[in-house]
């Protein structure tokens, strides 16, 4: 199936054999290319060609400048790093000819980046000559991505960290000022390593956590919040660090990022490692092997195999000790391998830049034989153009008329994104899809799902004494921080019957830490509703109060019906939660004792007795009455396996 980008490259395609050759069909030709970094180098190569020899037809030198520059970036990626610089030395000598400031700093960043590891003296000339020019324009946007390739080329030596903590703070600076978010937790997480590879952990943990502040968001904040739990761990402060360790991998899991979920288990084996903790630490090490191994994650596979090695020799099982042993010291073969690939790779890259060198007068005498061939080639170009102007003319009457189709497909296309917007607005997102693609969408068995019921206590006599706009506006401004808080604990909004408010956990994509986001958005709520009722008595107005109930059980969620899709839930579990509401107190979270055997290790909960339920036995109720201060955390690891 055609995704989204090849359906923009060959609209692209289209668009440019219908155009006429100028500076406009050079740029969709040089953007076609861009389409192709991450597909294929060649097509990438080829389409970059065109639009340098249609530019340089033309006399247009900033198509000539990107067009060398986008073929040195494909061969960049490709590998072939001679070709690459060949590439941007000519993007290079076009820019200075245009005296293009912002061009010239731009590509000698990039002939900075290409040195770094075969010659990072040359590197960090070139980086220093563009930061320069940067300067010069006031382009701060650069002045802060040079100052992280600067500080990264200092952080490799000893003798010189403290330029790159310099280089590190002008980073944070700009970043901070003109709100680079990438740049800023790419610049404080390399602080952050720094000053742990320093033994400066407090100082590490602050750069740390700005981080994790900047990333929020991110898909690169489960990176922070391990870093947080690493420099916890050098403390010692084990409860912290196991915080952060399973925050960094529930959001990872919601990533689908399989290394940061790897390195999130590791910091936690190596917590209870830390601890004497043998049976632990195994379970965590064996759940993150798996994925370190699916990656060729070599750096964590070494603290995997080490730590497992050592777990089975504390805990006698000498045979599994011995094994992990054997898989340890293969490991590092592989790693000193690899470092030896690549400084052979490196001085390569060396002995054939010298000899290219070597070659470049021979080729500038032969440039002299080509000049004379250039003349010749005008005049025959000259006489073709009174042909060519024929040709253009009858090509920009096709173009007008294809044109005119464009801008009705654009119309198009913008009402279909209008529709999957508000598609995706009351549908989960792969739910909408599967809707899409294949016009029904096959409701789901979920073995388990947590499913929340709020109330307001006594609204319709409120509403006896309220306009109706008042009313709605009042709970409507209720149900949007509602979205919010459900939103940001990874739950999934159901629907409002009048005041009730319904959502769930665990669907559609299961979360084994459902349960746990379910409660906690509940207090959340609560603590939502005291403040807006504390304004609401200051304005001489009455307070609302607000019944949770919780269940958590079976259920079928999806779509039914042809018309006003809707996604719904199904059970007995939902007609539970539904009772725990009902029977529950305004201001307290009722829950079942399917629930609470779920989360009685996190929260202190106090028994309130048994309830019935229509075809189900009695079943015992509880108020959460508040999180515990040290969390007995066997029960996640079992939850995690």
């Amino acid at each position: 199936m055609a995704t989204a980008q090849d359906k923009t490259t060959d609209s692209l395609k289209k668009l440019a054999a219908t155009m006429r050759d100028d500076s406009a069909k050079a740029d969709v030709l040089l953007q076609i290319s861009r389409s192709y970094f991450n597909v294929s180098w060649e097509d990438a190569i080829n389409y970059s060609n065109e639009a340098k020899a249609l530019s340089e037809k033309i006399s247009y030198n900033k198509g000539v400048a990107l067009a060398w520059k986008n073929i040195g970036i494909a061969h960049y990626f490709k590998g072939t790093h001679l070709e690459a610089i060949d590439a941007w030395q000519q993007s290079l000598a076009t820019y200075e000819k245009m005296q293009d400031k912002s061009g010239i700093a731009n590509i000698l960043g990039n002939l900075g980046g290409i040195y770094e590891r075969s010659d990072p003296t040359k590197a960090l000339d070139y980086y220093l000559r563009s930061m320069r020019l940067a300067e010069e324009i006031g382009d701060e946007f650069r002045i802060a991505t040079l100052s992280l390739n600067i500080a990264a080329l200092y952080d490799k030596k000893p003798a010189t960290e403290d330029k790159a903590l310099e280089s590190y703070r002008r980073a944070i600076s700009l970043s901070e000022k003109n709100n680079y978010p990438d740049a800023l937790g790419m610049a404080t997480g390399n602080m952050g390593d720094l000053f742990l590879k320093k033994g400066m952990v407090d100082s590490a943990l602050h750069y740390f956590k700005l981080a994790e502040k900047k990333l929020q968001g991110n898909p690169n904040l489960p990176l922070a919040l391990n870093n947080i739990g690493k420099a916890y761990l050098k403390h010692k402060q084990y409860d912290s660090a196991f915080v952060y360790h399973r925050q960094a991998y529930n959001e990872s899991v919601q990533a689908s990022n399989k290394l940061y979920m790897a390195q999130a288990l590791l910091g936690l084996a190596e917590i209870y490692a830390a601890q004497g903790d043998n049976k632990l630490a195994l379970a965590y090490y064996r759940q993150a092997e798996p994925l370190a191994a699916e990656l060729n994650a070599n750096d964590e596979l070494n603290r995997i195999y080490h730590g497992l090695s050592v777990a089975y020799s504390h805990s006698g099982k000498y045979n599994q000790a011995y094994d992990y042993q054997v898989k340890l010291t293969q490991i590092k073969e592989n790693i000193y391998n690899k470092e030896a690939d690549d400084k052979l790779k490196g001085l390569q890259f060396e002995f054939d830049l010298q000899k290219k060198e070597a070659q470049i007068d021979l080729l500038s005498r032969d440039k002299e034989l080509q000049v004379g061939e250039i003349k010749r080639q005008r005049l025959v170009r000259n006489a073709l153009l009174g042909g060519i102007a024929l040709i253009i003319a009858i090509a920009f009457m096709i173009y007008r008329n294809y044109r005119a189709k464009v801008k009705t497909n654009l119309l198009l296309d913008r009402q279909k994104d209008e529709i999957e917007h508000l598609l995706l607005n009351i549908l989960p997102a792969e739910v909408a899809h599967e809707l899409q693609e294949q016009g029904a969408a096959t409701p789901k068995y979920f073995e388990q799902a947590s499913v929340l019921f709020t109330d307001f206590k006594g609204f319709t006599r409120m509403a006896d004494h309220m306009s109706p706009q008042e009313l709605v506006a009042e709970l409507n401004e209720c149900f949007m921080a509602f979205d919010e808080i459900i939103e940001r604990n990874h739950l999934e909004k159901i629907k409002t019957i009048g005041d009730s408010y319904m959502c769930a956990g665990g669907i559609p994509t299961p979360d084994p830490a459902h349960v746990l986001n379910m409660v906690n958005a509940s207090f959340q709520i609560l603590e939502y509703l005291d403040g807006w009722n504390r304004k609401r008595q200051e304005n001489n107005l009455v307070p609302w109060h607000l019944r949770i109930g919780i269940h958590v059980g079976p259920l079928v969620a999806g779509v039914v019906g042809r018309k006003k899709y809707a996604y719904d839930i199904w059970g007995s579990t939902v007609n539970i939660a539904s009772r725990m509401e009902s029977a529950g107190e305004p201001g307290q979270v009722n829950i079942s004792s399917s629930t609470y055997e779920l989360i009685r290790d996190y929260y202190e909960c106090s028994y309130r007795g048994k309830i019935s339920a229509k075809n189900i036995d009695e079943i015992d109720m509880y108020f959460v009455v508040r999180k515990k201060h040290a969390e007995s955390h066997e029960s996640l690891a079992k939850a995690a396996s």
